[in-house]
């Protein structure tokens, strides 16, 4: 398996990183290594993550790390990383 952020997601960790970072660098780049590092588990349990049936045929999956939610899709050999939030966004 192999793991690919979009440029969503990509986005995603900058917006979230600035905003935390206005208050307390130290937690931003906490939460961002903790971001960056969970979806390594999914390289080798893919399909860990809560199914979501919504976005059928797509294998549309969600993690939480904390108080933030990962989407990912799996396709074939690639697990791309669709989207990541705090979970007290509005969205």
């Amino acid at each position: 398996m192999e793991l690919k952020w979009t440029n969503k997601a990509l986005s995603d960790l900058v917006r979230l990183y600035e905003f935390l970072a206005l208050v307390n660098k130290g937690a931003a780049t906490r939460a961002m290594q903790a971001l960056t590092k969970a979806p390594t588990i999914l390289l080798t349990n893919p399909r860990i993550g809560e199914q979501l049936f919504q976005f059928e045929p797509r294998e549309v999956r969600r993690i939480l790390v904390g108080q933030y939610e990962i989407r990912y899709e799996i396709q074939a050999q690639t697990i791309y990383i669709l989207r990541v939030w705090h979970t007290r966004e509005t969205r």
